[in-house]
């Protein structure tokens, strides 16, 4: 079993910024990948960033520029960092790993980002 424990959320005005951390545990032998998610209300989760385990990273278009995405191998731990906040940035943020390239992969429970005036 893997545990996902996601912190850092809040409530932040529009061009702030907010850094979210995720920390692993459990059944951890090998990280393929870990992300960042999120979920607006009334609409799909979608991808933020991912970071693999060589360091190589993916970010969502809406994103890109704004958001960096850190991971320290040694302590199981993966980061957000997001500068630059819009309104469209509220939503629940979800931390992801997965073990190889054939996990389902395992979430933590959300962290709540509000972007607001």
């Amino acid at each position: 079993q893997v545990q996902l424990v996601e912190s850092g959320g809040g409530l932040v005005q529009p061009g702030g910024s907010l850094s979210l951390s995720c920390a692993a545990s459990g059944s951890i032998d090998n990280i393929y990948v870990m992300g960042w998610y999120r979920q607006a209300p009334g609409k799909q989760r979608e991808v933020v960033a991912i970071i693999f385990n060589g360091g190589n990273t993916n970010y969502a278009d809406s994103v890109k520029g704004r958001f960096t995405i850190s991971r320290d191998n040694a302590k199981n731990m993966v980061y957000l960092q997001m500068n630059s906040l819009k309104p469209e940035d509220t939503a629940v943020y979800y931390c992801k790993l997965r073990r190889s390239s054939y996990d389902v992969g395992y979430w933590g429970q959300g962290t709540q980002v509000t972007v607001s005036s």
